[in-house]
């Protein structure tokens, strides 16, 4: 070298001895200086750089983000030469790339392999061409002196100047883009990015210069990309929505993504500009807004139905209430009138004397006058105007107490199990009020099984909650006292199921009833301060369900509804079957299992059921009811397990889960879950079910 250049190495001490070496006799001619990584932070090398631009900047290859560096320093040195010491492998990808960075200008780069030579004639190179810059420009600056005014030579300077600015303008804003961008050259390698692409796609340092642009990109989407820029380097500029980010193959992250062609000033294509912008938010709000519109006439279609089953509601309490009313007032006044007829009558039967006839007359009276008197205190109790004892007690030792008076009531045809639940709460009721409401149920399940049948009393401890509440209004939320009658009698249609408690209502032929069993049930139960459900299926039997409230003596204090847990939720792809013959209550079933993240599919009848279980061999549980036309959820089931014997089985019914075993329609240890049943409860089985080996 025959003039002395100034060089700066930063890089690591080991790098800088392979470069001293590889000088050799032409140090001599060089001034080279050694900035180790660890300096850069604490000395600081834009100070270095400003303060006396070296000829040649070498950087050496372990420094991270090598190319950031060079345009810094350029910026701060544009007459100083940039000399990248790479690795063999990153040198060809890496010398690609490098017409694509913006402020870069022209750089060198070698393997830190090369031979000495190599290396000595790459850096003089390099500094001969700084130095010939520099002079280059010195003259330059000297004729325009000499040539130009001092106006034209302002004005080509500010002209430069707002050209750099505008550049400056250009980068910082394509930087603070929200959208990303990325510059891929006509072989499909990335060569530059701004920082919303760092954040977007997996670009984690500048080895990713020179890589397939594709493998930013799922895998799944890949050709398409590549489609994309083939058409964009054919000047088409082409739009697509394709998903940036996979996790177990379904999308994260979506995006809307733009290719286009650059041109150079020839008008030639030399690259393609693909810019990307994150939709997974909007992509969220139209699926949202779809689903919405798509369930919007159901949900108003449920939003009437609901308002109309309340309306039902309220007018049957009205009616009742109304009937009660002019029950009570009648009944208060035929009492008055009985007090007359019984009196005189007694009064005669004493001074009428021995004679036979009159005395029979008399005592036919008076029998009539009785049963009289029994009508109307059924009225009163209907109307909820008897008076009542209420006194504490253990409604397992009240039933068992009736146990030989009812199988002496039900006859030898029919058959009497009772079924105690242990540890059952007291209630405090009118003792003969609730033996006289227990014997009308049983007289009446009697009556619905001619040809006999089993008759089920059972006893449990019960939760009445909110949600069971706001479907039924007269009910106040909290524990209750259970007893439920069953039997496997002829059952009700509905448009009989809503008329049973109203008095005189009913289905016995004429002068077997007077229609006011039921409805001093009803009475009792309702001035008791309790709830009275009944269920009841055409050809299977009824139900009758009284829930009393629970009885809290000095010292007991009342429990606390239980605190909501976390409530099991459905895992991923986990298709349940729903089979149910009433739409009211497969639908709720429906909406309750998809609120709870399960995937689900209907069916009304046993023959739906097994078509959609052949056709979808996903289904992991049937959820069906017991008591149905045509084919019961027994039988349904074992079909089901013939053909699935890995598929997982859960009943539902209105009756209780002892009288349904008893009574054969189920064997011992099946999934039952009793209607009416809430979204926790159901989410609780459900989870049960699914999770039993």
């Amino acid at each position: 070298m025959e003039s002395r250049y100034d060089m700066l190495f930063i890089g690591e001490a080991g790098d800088a001895s392979w470069l001293g070496a590889a000088l050799g006799s032409a140090k001599a001619a060089v001034a080279l200086e050694v900035m180790e990584t660890r300096q850069i932070e604490c000395e600081g090398v834009e100070t270095r750089v400003a303060a006396a631009p070296p000829d040649v900047i070498v950087l050496g290859p372990t420094l991270p983000s090598p190319l950031s560096m060079a345009r810094h320093l350029r910026d701060l040195s544009p007459r100083s030469q940039i000399v990248f010491v790479l690795p063999p492998e990153r040198v060809e990808r890496f010398r690609a790339s490098l017409p694509f960075v913006s402020n870069l200008g022209a750089a060198w780069t070698v393997s830190n392999d090369a031979t000495p030579d190599t290396l000595r004639s790459v850096l003089q190179e390099a500094a001969s061409t700084s130095r010939q810059r520099a002079n280059r420009v010195a003259l330059y600056d000297r004729i325009n002196l000499q040539l130009a005014s001092r106006a034209s030579t302002t004005e080509s300077q500010a002209r430069r100047s707002q050209l750099a600015l505008s550049e400056r303008y250009l980068a910082t804003l394509l930087n603070q883009s929200p959208d990303a961008f990325l510059a891929v050259d006509r072989q499909g390698r990335l060569v530059a990015w701004n920082e919303a692409a760092r954040q977007l796609f997996p670009i984690h340092s500048d080895d990713a210069l020179g890589t397939d642009a594709v493998a930013l990109f799922p895998e799944g989407c890949r050709d398409e990309i590549n489609q994309l820029i083939d058409m964009a380097l054919q000047g088409r500029m082409v739009r697509r929505e394709v998903p940036l980010r996979m996790d177990a193959g379904e999308a994260i992250i979506h995006g809307d993504i733009s290719v286009a062609s650059v041109h150079d000033n020839n008008g030639e294509i030399i690259s393609v500009s693909i810019s990307a912008r994150d939709i997974t938010e909007r992509r969220r709000v139209e699926e949202e807004l779809r689903q919405l519109n798509e369930t919007l006439e159901q949900r108003v279609a449920q939003a009437i139905a609901e308002r109309v089953q309340a309306e039902d509601a309220l007018r049957q309490a009205q009616k009742m209430e109304a009937i009660g009313q002019l029950s009570g007032g009648i009944a208060h006044d035929f009492n008055n009138m009985l007090s007359v007829v019984l009196g005189s009558l007694d009064l005669l039967s004493r001074r009428i004397g021995p004679a036979p006839q009159a005395r029979r007359y008399v005592e036919a009276a008076m029998e009539g006058a009785r049963r009289a008197a029994e009508l109307t205190q059924r009225l009163l109790a209907f109307a909820r105007q008897q008076s009542l004892k209420p006194e504490p007690l253990d409604a397992n030792s009240l039933l068992a107490g009736m146990s030989e008076m009812l199988r002496r009531s039900l006859g030898a045809d029919v058959r009497l199990e009772t079924v105690f639940s242990g540890g059952l709460w007291r209630t405090c009721v009118d003792r003969n009020q609730l033996e006289s409401a227990i014997l009308n149920l049983a007289i009446n399940a009697r009556d619905a099984m001619p040809d006999g049948g089993r008759l089920t009393i059972e006893t449990q401890n019960g939760f009445l909650d909110d949600r069971y509440a706001a479907a039924h209004p007269e009910v106040v939320p909290g524990q209750y006292v259970l007893i439920a009658v069953t039997d496997t009698g002829e059952g009700m249609p509905p448009e009989v199921m809503a008329k049973v408690f109203d008095p005189f209502f009913t289905t016995k032929e004429v002068g077997r009833g007077t229609g006011l069993g039921l409805s001093q049930v009803y009475g009792f139960v309702k001035q008791t301060g309790g709830h009275v459900k009944i269920y009841s299926e055409v050809g299977q039997g009824t139900t009758v369900k009284i829930y009393l409230p629970r009885y809290f003596s000095r010292g007991d204090e009342p429990i606390d509804a239980p605190a909501p847990a976390v409530v099991p939720l459905g895992e991923q792809h986990e298709v349940i079957l729903v089979v149910e013959d009433e739409p009211a209550v497969r639908q709720f079933s429906v909406e309750a299992l998809v609120e709870l993240g399960y995937d689900v599919l209907e069916a009304h009848s046993a023959t739906a059921a097994l078509r959609l279980l052949d056709a979808h061999p996903e289904i992991v549980l049937l959820f069906t009811d017991v008591v149905m036309p045509d084919v019961n959820g027994r039988k349904l089931a074992d079909e089901a397990k013939r053909r699935r014997p890995e598929l997982k089985i859960l009943f539902t019914t209105g009756y209780t889960r002892n009288a349904i075993v008893h009574n054969g329609v189920l064997d011992p240890g099946v999934e039952l879950i009793g209607k009416p049943f809430t979204i926790d409860d159901l989410a609780a089985k459900i989870r049960k079910v699914l999770d039993a080996p």
